[in-house]
């Protein structure tokens, strides 16, 4: 028999729409982090995120039948009607909340961080995690977007693609664009970082 847990989430779907509260509330335990990541990426709102979290599974209940399994995956489903809650949100809004803080460093500054201990280097660090987090809320939503979901979600090109609803190819050419916006609003603080090291390697020969 096959347990609650181990149920694709197509099939607590199925049960959801059928009218199987439990279903539903193992969907939400399961799907509910990266709805909030993703809509905290994409605005830097913890409580805009929070709102996005809670509609989408309104939405869901009401139009859970819309989902259609050959367009992709739930979550691609849910990450798509989270996107357009969060753009009208911002488009309603325009706000942008910087992150203070977050459940670990973003992906996207791991290769511009050395692994350092020293106070001044504990500042520069925090530093550096802030300037990535407002360079990605800096982007146009088009290429934000593509960021949160390939680099700090992790998915593929394919799983983007279904949740904004375009081509491969269109995921592709605009992450290539968002990166390199990416690298020229970050090169002042991997200037600073480099100025930093010039100071520890100088402070080791003094």
């Amino acid at each position: 028999m096959t347990t609650p847990d181990a149920q694709t989430d197509a099939r607590l779907l199925g049960l959801m729409l059928a009218g199987d509260e439990d279903a539903l509330a193992l969907l939400y335990r399961r799907r509910q982090g990266s709805i909030y990541r993703f809509a905290l990426q994409m605005s830097g709102s913890p409580a805009l995120a929070e709102d996005v979290a809670q509609e989408v599974f309104i939405t869901l209940m009401r139009d859970g039948r819309n989902f259609d399994p050959a367009r992709g995956t739930v979550n691609a489903f849910l990450l798509g009607v989270a996107r357009n809650h969060v753009l009208r949100r911002l488009e309603r809004d325009r706000f942008y909340v910087p992150m203070n803080e977050g459940p670990g460093d973003p992906p996207a500054a791991a290769g511009l961080m050395a692994s350092v201990s020293g106070p001044l280097d504990e500042l520069s660090r925090s530093e550096l995690i802030e300037s990535v987090r407002r360079a990605v809320l800096s982007l146009p939503s088009r290429y934000r977007e593509v960021v949160v979901l390939c680099d700090l979600q992790e998915m593929s090109y394919a799983e983007a693609a279904g949740v904004l609803s375009c081509a491969v190819g269109t995921v592709r050419s605009r992450l290539h664009r968002a990166r390199a916006l990416l690298i020229e609003k970050l090169r002042p603080a991997r200037e600073a970082d480099a100025a930093l090291a010039d100071v520890k390697s100088a402070r080791c020969f003094a």
